[in-house]
């Protein structure tokens, strides 16, 4: 289904231009981390007379997020996106990767998402934005969320599932503001985490988490932003990537290093993006901006235009993933909704 102009989204809209950063600009590096794969770890929820405590809230201020910003706990979330970050590098969506159990069922939840939205149309309403019918899909999520985790995991990890509840309900966006954004997205990846973390998934999973678990992810949130029209959380208007999402900006512009034929400025081709926008996640969100934001790229997406100039796309990946510290993780209105959990402590920092 493509999706129509989205209601708020004008050529020409004022937007936040502190947000905007030229090509060649540098972009400080806030966490300091390497690629690499969480370490399995027993939770101490899964003890003995333990009640599982489903994962909350602990970033209250900007002294609690800058202390967060220093814990081993942030380098080892960065440390898994850099890992699946280095597992798709030339990889197309439609490459053969391994799968496992674990990534099967993730996929598995995530389709049967995809039929409730099928189950519940939009309202019929007069509203730019926010159709009430979200609601009523979300709470189907929410009130399911336990159930659909169970489906992952293994009989003796089942018992994690209350805890990790909170984790996958987040990952779709608001219910009260009717809204979705990059936080919401962050989500899905801490979940993703802590499945690690468990020891579901492991390194040969690196490739089907993103070509195959996240891009399902991805598939399945634009329906609902389209469907449901849920408004942008924290959005940079013009001066963003994406009203939504920043992780297929990472991972896709890594899929596209060393690609002999298709270079950052090739967005500007139609050709390129309808040619290959359905094997590169990078021209996939390139293609859904254009689709959604009418008018020139240059005015609708201005910092995808700059970005376009880069030589490389070496640099455009370590770029994004800077920027992605900068103006997600390092922001305190997007991380005071991060959840913590036994697998994902606060207390590491």
């Amino acid at each position: 289904m493509a999706p129509t102009a989205a209601p708020w989204a004008q050529a020409g809209q004022a937007g936040a231009p502190l947000a905007r950063r030229p090509p060649g600009t540098p972009v400080e590096e806030i966490i300091h981390a390497e690629p690499h794969m969480p370490g399995a770890v027993p939770s101490p929820q899964l003890q003995p007379g333990v009640v599982p405590r489903p994962a909350q809230r602990r970033i209250h201020s900007q002294e609690d997020l800058a202390k967060f910003l220093k814990s081993q706990a942030i380098k080892d979330f960065v440390g898994f996106i850099l890992a699946l970050n280095d597992s798709v590098r030339g990889a197309k969506l439609s490459a053969d990767c391994p799968t496992s159990a674990a990534t099967t069922a993730l996929v598995d939840v995530l389709d049967t998402l995809w039929g409730w939205v099928d189950e519940v149309p939009p309202r019929q309403q007069s509203l730019r934005y926010g159709n009430p019918a979200y609601r009523d899909w979300f709470a189907r999520v929410a009130d399911h969320a336990v159930e659909l985790l169970q489906r992952v995991l293994p009989p003796d990890l089942a018992p994690m599932a209350a805890e990790l509840a909170p984790y996958l309900t987040d990952s779709f966006g608001n219910v009260t503001r009717i809204d979705y954004g990059t936080g919401h997205e962050t989500t899905f990846v801490a979940l993703l985490f802590c499945l690690a973390r468990l020891g579901l998934l492991t390194e040969r999973d690196r490739q089907a988490l993103v070509l195959r678990v996240y891009h399902r992810y991805l598939r399945l949130m634009r329906r609902v932003q389209t469907t449901y029209w849920l408004e942008p959380a924290g959005s940079h208007g013009v001066w963003g990537l994406d009203d939504y999402q920043f992780m297929p900006f990472i991972w896709g512009s890594a899929q596209l290093i060393d690609n002999p034929f298709i270079r950052p400025k090739s967005i500007h081709s139609h050709d390129v993006l309808e040619g290959y926008a359905s094997e590169y996640l990078y021209l996939g969100c390139v293609r859904f901006v254009k689709q959604v934001k009418k008018g020139p790229l240059a005015e609708t997406s201005p910092m995808l235009n700059d970005i376009s100039g880069i030589a490389t796309w070496s640099k455009v990946n370590s770029g994004m993933m800077k920027m992605y510290q900068a103006e997600v993780l390092a922001k305190f209105p997007i991380m005071q909704h991060f959840l913590f959990c036994s697998l994902l402590p606060f207390d590491d920092a």
